[in-house]
């Protein structure tokens, strides 16, 4: 008995030392880094991660893929969380996913029919990733006159037919589910935003619950889909989530430490400007 668990204390540290072997610091540190302004300021993490892997030399392709994947992971906790809490409208996610997982599933077969030149493919993502990344950055500036907006016209808007409000959520979820696919950000911040707008009298945390349960499925679906074509590095989502999931536990500890007046426009400006020398470079 007592060589049985010996033999099992040799193999479990046998695997630690594998597991140790394959990890990048650099990587670590970025996830840890990114998973903390994420608990701090609920920021997505595809609005930063994605940029800093490219950054570091990670292909784009690959960046994106791997990206999806680490999103739909660290993400999904939060529903638990949120259906705890009765955070969630299932309505709404139905409504957003009608549009948004047929849309990743056709952007990811146009992907694959195309037989495109790498490189045009990169620049399509680099493209698409530099405007989700600027409208990202004008709607964390804009946030709180965006939403002024809504509830001065949500009595204006809860007048829309059912069918038209049926129609516009499901045309939300499809922009979601090629951006997202194609650049692996958007279903948090612009998901949100979008969802206020159409939802004005909806509270904040049904609103961010019920965005947290459409983006979990969109992103394994598109993440999955990138797998498929070959652009995802199981290697780098191990060393991004053992310095992201820390971090988002010590951020989330630390809301507030920074005033958000402070910490919001420096994001959206750094966004902004990594987005727009994603477009024109």
């Amino acid at each position: 008995m007592i060589a049985g668990y010996l033999q099992l204390g040799m193999g479990i540290m046998a695997w630690l030392s594998e597991l140790l072997a394959q990890l990048n610091w650099v990587y670590v540190v970025s996830g840890l880094a990114v998973g903390f302004i994420v608990g701090m300021t609920g920021v997505g993490g595809g609005s930063l991660m994605t940029p800093i892997l490219a950054r570091l030399g990670v292909g784009l392709p690959t960046a994106v893929g791997t990206d999806l994947l680490y999103a739909a992971i660290t993400k999904s906790g939060g529903i638990y969380v949120h259906q705890k809490h009765k955070n969630i409208d299932w309505d709404i996610t139905g409504r957003l996913a009608m549009g948004s997982l047929p849309a990743a599933a056709l952007t990811i077969l146009v992907l694959h029919l195309s037989h495109a030149d790498p490189s045009t493919i990169t620049k399509l993502m680099k493209f698409t990733l530099g405007i989700a990344l600027v409208i990202t950055a004008l709607a964390i500036l804009c946030k709180n006159r965006l939403l002024a907006f809504a509830q001065q016209h949500a009595s204006d808007w809860l007048d829309l037919p059912p069918r038209t409000l049926l129609w516009a959520t499901i045309g939300v979820g499809v922009l979601l589910g090629v951006i997202v696919t194609l650049s692996s950000i958007g279903a948090g911040a612009l998901g949100t935003v979008a969802l206020f707008l159409l939802y004005p009298r909806m509270p904040t945390a049904r609103l961010v619950g019920t965005e947290i349960a459409h983006a979990v499925p969109l992103t394994l679906l598109a993440g999955l889909g990138h797998a498929g074509l070959g652009n995802l590095n199981w290697a780098l989502l191990l060393n991004l989530l053992c310095g992201s999931l820390p971090g988002i536990y010590v951020g989330s500890h630390l809301t507030g430490a920074v005033p958000e007046k402070v910490l919001r426009p420096c994001l959206a400006v750094m966004l902004g400007i990594v987005g727009c020398m994603l477009v024109f470079k």
